[in-house]
């Protein structure tokens, strides 16, 4: 272990459901030193999920996106003075491996540990690193997230430390009806290819005879929520939910199903069951237990090039889903 290293920061500036996967992390880090202090770096779009976290000192904020959009020299400066007045840390931890996020490290700090040139998703940016780690792109997404940063701090994060994990964020539970199994749906992704069509959740609400909630974000994800719960006396449309929100309506769940994004993986970081439905992509992008389980298409991914125009998600048919609901349903009580 490192014990020099007393004051970290963490690069990880989206997206929501990659943030979930990687502040499972903090848990293991403060394991191995209770008193480390531990900064995030975030998108200001996700800042509410993690800010009020009780392993994390602070949350900083930036807004990469709309800086890109607008091309504001005078934003530009404003952002990077803000990252260079930042707290002086011992060591900061980029664990998106984008040019993006090695530059947000770089500028705050000059001892930078990052993915190799060969792991990173964008080879460059590992020039900006003094130090890095060498995992296969291929790789469970949250086994390189634990490893890029077990890596940099000198700590070993098993398979058996994943699978009995705390829950990664703290919640208060929703008071939900009693007399059925509560279902979460989540029904959005960033791609219209990792949606599953709205007539085959609907389907699936028709088959099992448990209560659903269709979780929304958008107006279109809205109708789409109308449409499924439309004249079925066992489906509601949640309400709008915040960030914080979300966290405790996820955590009230007994099971939660839905597309490969940042809600669906929400439930994984809770110890809720879940199920995960991919197309375009595969299952590298959960972390799959006895109780978080995906399903897959009969596409082949290739990671390195993913194609938004895949899909196959439409081949997965409502009664394999209502199979592994069963399953799930009946193993008894939460971990």
């Amino acid at each position: 272990m490192k014990k020099d290293i007393k004051k970290i920061a963490i690069v990880r500036l989206s997206a929501l459901g990659d943030i979930i996967n990687s502040a499972v992390v903090l848990q293991f880090i403060k394991r191995y030193y209770p008193d480390i202090e531990i900064d995030w770096i975030c998108e200001e779009a996700f800042s509410p999920l993690l800010k009020g976290h009780s392993l994390l000192r602070n949350v900083h904020s930036v807004n990469i996106k709309a800086l890109k959009k607008s091309r504001s020299f005078k934003e530009l400066i404003a952002t990077l003075k803000y990252l260079k007045n930042l707290d002086s840390y011992d060591l900061v931890i980029d664990m998106q491996g984008l040019i993006k996020s090695a530059v947000v490290a770089r500028v705050v700090s000059e001892n930078v540990h990052g993915f190799d040139k060969n792991s990173s998703r964008e080879g460059l940016s590992a020039l900006l690193y003094k130090t890095t780690s060498k995992i296969g792109y291929e790789q469970n997404i949250v086994q390189r997230n634990t490893f890029v940063v077990a890596d940099a701090l000198g700590l070993n994060i098993t398979d058996e430390m994943l699978l009995d994990k705390e829950a990664v964020f703290a919640s208060v539970p929703y008071k939900l009806q009693q007399k059925r199994k509560n279902i979460a749906l989540v029904v959005g992704a960033s791609w219209a290819s990792k949606i599953y069509p709205k007539e085959k959740v609907r389907a699936l609400c028709e088959s099992l005879e448990e209560q659903f909630y269709v979780l929304w974000g958008s107006p279109k994800e809205y109708e789409d929520a109308t449409y499924i719960a439309q004249g079925l006396e066992n489906v509601e449309v949640a309400p709008k939910l915040s960030l914080d929100e979300l966290v405790n309506y996820i955590s009230s769940m007994d099971l939660v199903i839905g597309n490969d994004t940042g809600p669906t993986h929400l439930a994984w970081a809770q110890n809720i069951p879940s199920i995960t439905l991919f197309g375009p992509t595969s299952t590298r992008m959960i972390y799959e237990t006895p109780q978080n389980i995906g399903i897959e298409s009969s596409s082949k991914v290739d990671i390195f090039h993913i194609d938004k125009e895949d899909f196959s998600i439409v081949e997965i048919q409502p009664q394999q889903i209502v199979k592994e609901a069963r399953k799930l349903l009946s193993m008894g009580e939460r971990v």
